[in-house]
């Protein structure tokens, strides 16, 4: 097998890293690829720990896709057994560990979710399951005994945890050993991950040097901030662009992007080549706008979704009269309930209507639109984030909240 030059392969990897733990390694193995015909192996894990994925879930996948592309062996780990553990990345508190049947219902949706991304046929698929269900528990101790506690509490998050008081459940440490454990398995010569994966994939380098083998090349992508442009995209922050969006939302959402983030977007949610990002981003804002949106949407939906998405929005911005310069209301985080607000209410304290009564019957009457989509659930809520609301064909306010 061949695959590109060496440095045609390391400018594509490199774009958008963040860490790159053994490059010395990397170039060497693409050497012996190259020698040899053999590919990389190369390893995401995903753990099925939630239904839907927004496109930030999608920056790791995108390099995976990339090594797909330079013609090595991609290996979706799905992470059936350690998604009932629960990754303890970013977290305060322990994780609630989900059944068997909630991880093989969410990873049903996962899978042709990634697979806008990737093309999930042609990579090796796994399950860790396949190795940590057969474990005893003696097994588990041996596994446990590869770490000391003092290297565990390297990790950043179970320090913070440890000096705060807050209790660390014995499982909990046990999540970095298996995420590792699964490169022994695997023989993996490359883990990709966001940098939160950082010290996990550090152990997989650790743990297969006790196994014997050449360690893994580690390799990290960024945590993108949501349309909120401050914290880091989440669903349950209403700040997220979902892989499963419908175009013209998606493309609405996308518009809404604050422009000091739209060079990251590019750089992590589109192929588009660094000199046009340049130039676009040199230009006029809205025209660099609308090309990353119509780049994203036309990544998951196709170039006429896009196509048909763009004019929908200028028939809605342009046609309706709206102006180019939108209000911006703010809604704190006090009045949000169990975490929302209801859009009725929000209607009303953007402007758009006099009261939540009125703004429930424009909710009924179907003139309400949300990032560009149509929404008429007179119970409909909204989360902490960034949100354009319209009221008609002419009347619009941006609001954040939270």
């Amino acid at each position: 097998m061949s695959f590109p030059p060496i440095d045609e392969q390391l400018r594509v990897i490199r774009r958008g890293v963040v860490d790159l733990i053994g490059e010395e390694e990397l170039v060497e193995r693409l050497r012996e690829s190259a020698q040899t015909g053999r590919p990389l192996r190369v390893k995401l894990g995903i753990d099925p720990s939630s239904p839907d994925i927004h496109v930030g879930h999608t920056v790791p996948l995108r390099k995976l896709r990339d090594f797909q592309r330079l013609g090595h062996r991609v290996i979706v780990l799905w992470g059936t057994a350690t998604a009932m553990v629960g990754d303890p990345t970013g977290k305060n508190k322990t994780r609630p560990q989900l059944t068997r049947e909630q991880v093989d219902a969410n990873k049903a949706t996962y899978r042709a979710q990634v697979g806008a991304v990737l093309d999930v046929d042609a990579a090796e698929q796994r399950e860790n399951s396949e190795w940590f269900d057969g474990m005893t528990f003696m097994d588990a101790v041996k596994l446990s005994a590869s770490y000391t506690v003092a290297q565990i509490l390297e990790r950043d998050s179970f320090l913070e945890r440890y000096r705060a008081g807050q209790p660390i459940s014995i499982h909990e440490f046990l999540y970095p050993l298996m995420q590792g454990y699964d490169s022994v398995e695997l023989q993996a010569d490359v883990e990709l991950g966001g940098t939160d994966q950082l010290f996990n994939l550090m152990v997989g380098r650790e743990l297969q040097k006790q196994h014997g083998q050449r360690p893994q090349v580690c390799i990290t992508t960024p945590i993108i901030e949501g349309l909120d442009g401050v914290q880091k995209m989440s669903k349950s922050l209403g700040n997220a662009i979902g892989v499963s969006d419908p175009p013209s939302q998606m493309f609405g959402k996308c518009m809404s992007i604050p422009d000091p983030l739209m060079e990251k977007y590019f750089t992590f949610l589109t192929d588009a080549p660094e000199a046009e990002v340049r130039a676009l981003l040199g230009g006029h804002p809205r025209t660099a706008k609308v090309a990353l949106a119509r780049s994203i949407v036309t990544g998951y939906h196709g170039v006429a979704a896009a196509e048909a998405a763009v004019a929908e929005f200028d028939r809605m911005f342009r046609e309706g009269g709206l102006p180019d310069e939108i209000p911006e209301v703010a809604i704190p985080a006090e009045e949000l309930r169990d975490g929302a607000i209801l859009l009725a209410n929000a209607l009303a304290q953007g402007g758009l209507c006099g009261s939540s009564s009125e703004g429930r019957r424009l909710l009924k009457g179907g003139g309400v639109r949300v990032d560009g989509a149509k929404v008429d659930d007179e119970r409909a809520t909204l989360g902490p984030g960034s949100y354009l609301l319209q009221s008609g064909k002419r009347k619009a306010v941006r609001v954040r909240i939270g």
